[in-house]
């Protein structure tokens, strides 16, 4: 990867998946394949979601995923994952989630934030679907595209993520500190190719 991103693993009990970079209609972009495996790419920063509300980026499915299941841990799979993370004071969390979030870090390493939204593209919840992940609540998934219908084509999206991250938390967005892209099938067991494009954080 180029220097500023770095492959982390959700777990070291799980297979990793494999990322490249590869070219796709004369750009280049990153590739994800995962085979019952877990892992991203992430890029560390620090945005301020005031001065640049719009998150916009592009990505694209080969398939999507039969098991996946956006309700339960045994479904947490998707092609396509967009993870914005938020520098969250530790203090601003009750005693309750502050032991949750120590555990998840004991059990998947230090990259697990202590806020974050997670875009997918799922294959049956509908479409601005925000519902707690499975595994945690400081994870709120948010449903961008969903089904097999433009699978094999390049899906543009524009989110602002002050309004998303009020609709999921309440409350404003704090700092933006981490962007991770991941695919991962290690719940389901199934297999999953989907290619990535430029992440970008714009004024309007």
């Amino acid at each position: 990867m180029p220097a500023g991103f770095r492959h982390i693993a959700l777990s070291s009990q799980k297979r990793e998946t494999e990322f490249a970079l590869v070219e796709d209609g004369g750009r280049t972009v990153l590739r994800a394949r995962a085979n019952s495996s877990a892992s991203g790419i992430i890029r560390e920063l620090r945005v301020d979601p005031h001065r640049h509300p719009v998150l916009a980026w592009k990505w694209k499915v080969m398939r999507v995923l039969e098991k996946s299941d956006l309700r339960t841990r045994a479904g947490d799979d998707y092609p396509a994952r967009l993870y914005l993370t938020f520098d969250v004071a530790l203090e601003s969390l009750s005693a309750s989630e502050r032991v949750q979030l120590r555990l998840a870090r004991m059990m998947y390493g230090p990259d697990v934030p202590a806020a974050a939204l997670c875009y997918v593209w799922d294959t049956k919840a509908a479409l601005e679907t925000i519902a707690p992940n499975a595994f945690t609540d400081r994870v709120r998934m948010i449903v961008v595209d969903s089904g097999a219908t433009e699978s094999g084509r390049w899906r543009m999206h524009e989110r602002n993520i002050l309004t998303d991250y009020r609709a999921a938390f309440g409350g404003d967005a704090p700092i933006v500190n981490g962007v991770i892209v991941s695919t991962d099938t290690d719940n389901t067991g199934e297999t999953a190719e989907t290619y990535y494009g430029d992440v970008e954080f714009r004024a309007r």
